[in-house]
């Protein structure tokens, strides 16, 4: 089969003076200026795959200093890192995050206090080194969540409801299913705003192409209109890929570090979530998944969102965190294995031969990528370029090449690359 090395455009200017943004959002908040001197301030800490993210924290503890506060970063997850407190912490320093690099100490703990009830009588948890801070910095890139949509999807409420509510708040949000989520983190967030000592929030938007775009300031009493209006930059920032009807694509690498499900559902079409409808778009036949990635440490969260897969990616399956993941969330389907093979020639022929004795392998529509974060950079098949220049897409061709094996291993991949 030939393919074709394309490059996508998207939308969404990278952010360069990162020191100055995060010094000016911080510097308008009236609340963070009406602490006073030596308040021990929370930062939170936790998603995956945010660019800068030590880069931005170590800004804003800065900050805290230079105007005679006492910070400390809060790790901030729910479930992840096997739902324990040294795990989480292992976490952080994947992610870069570590007393040196933010200048600033640690505390991760899975101890939480329970500041109330919702009207809805849905408990709200807090972790509780940040209710006993003086005061509590939410930090959290704002983007579509991958098992439902709202006004509100990830972001700073979700950083309150679930990555300050640790595993027990995260399971009492989940517990009533994806149709209720965008309801359940609003209220939780809106009881924690009033019952507990949140002064801000920094909200990160990223680009189309993994960049920080946006860093901006969110007061307390605007909170869920600011956030939601942040969500819809960020979605008309969001890649995709370049067509809607796929017959096979192939994920390089799939784990936490590009999606909290391992593979973003938005990106894929898929949300395997009982009770909730499939997207209409993109429409994927097949999806053969290769690796999981080492910053996964196993959790294989997402998998199930796959047709194919190799024993290499199950092999590097760690159960216990992935279980773990897949109860918090309820999403159980989503941790389910798909058909694995020996090797990676084995488990694309299998997918390609599932699509029917009728097709012909040269002219169905192929996409490679190396996973849902990172879609500027693909490969596509000979049918899939020519939807494209009939669309006039914005993309640039690089180079032609043969889809070839070696040693049952795809030879040509943008990782590599």
């Amino acid at each position: 089969m030939i393919l074709y090395e394309i490059k996508q455009r998207f939308k969404g200017e990278k952010l360069t003076n990162i020191r100055e943004t995060v010094r000016r959002e911080m510097e308008k908040n009236k609340r963070l200026a009406a602490m006073p001197e030596k308040s021990r301030i929370a930062v939170t800490a936790g998603s995956r795959g945010i660019q800068n993210i030590a880069a931005i924290l170590r800004e804003i503890v800065s900050y805290l200093k230079d105007k005679g506060f006492d910070p400390f970063i809060v790790a901030a997850m729910g479930s992840h890192g096997g739902a324990t407190a040294e795990g989480q912490r292992e976490v952080l320093q994947q992610l870069g995050i570590t007393e040196q690099t933010v200048g600033a100490p640690i505390l991760s703990s899975m101890e939480t206090i329970q500041l109330g009830t919702t009207p809805d009588q849905l408990p709200v948890y807090m972790d509780r080194h940040a209710f006993e801070a003086d005061g509590i910095i939410v930090v959290n890139r704002v983007k579509a969540h991958t098992a439902f949509h709202g006004k509100v999807e990830s972001g700073l409420s979700k950083m309150i409801t679930i990555g300050l509510g640790k595993q027990k708040g995260a399971s009492f949000v989940h517990s009533q299913g994806s149709q209720k989520m965008e309801h359940n983190i609003i209220a939780v967030s809106k009881y924690a705003l009033k019952h507990a000592p949140i002064i801000m929030g920094l909200a990160i938007v990223e680009n189309g192409y993994d960049e920080t775009s946006i860093i901006e300031g969110v007061a307390v009493e605007e909170w869920h209109q600011k956030e939601a209006a942040l969500l819809q930059k960020s979605k008309e920032f969001m890649p995709a890929l370049p067509i809607t009807e796929i017959d096979v694509l192939i994920v390089e690498e799939m784990g936490k570090n590009y999606s909290g499900t391992g593979m973003d559902p938005n990106i894929i079409g898929r949300m395997r979530i009982d009770g909730f409808p499939e997207p209409a778009e993109p429409d994927i036949k097949k999806i053969l998944v290769l690796d999981l990635s080492e910053e996964s440490h196993g959790n294989a969260q997402g998998i199930g969102l796959a047709d194919f897969t190799t024993d290499k990616l199950v092999q590097k399956i760690d159960r216990k965190a992935t279980y773990m993941n897949a109860i918090t969330s309820t999403f159980l389907k989503r941790a389910m294995i798909p058909l694995y093979y020996p090797t990676e020639q084995e488990a694309l022929d299998a997918a390609m031969t599932s699509l029917g004795p009728d097709v012909k392998r040269e002219e169905i529509h192929f996409i490679q990528i190396p996973n849902t974060l990172h879609l500027d950079r693909l490969y596509v098949s000979e049918k899939v370029l020519q939807q494209l220049e009939k669309q006039e897409a914005n993309v640039q061709v690089i180079r032609k090449f043969e889809l070839e094996f070696a040693d049952g291993a795809l030879k040509h991949r943008l990782l590599n690359e």
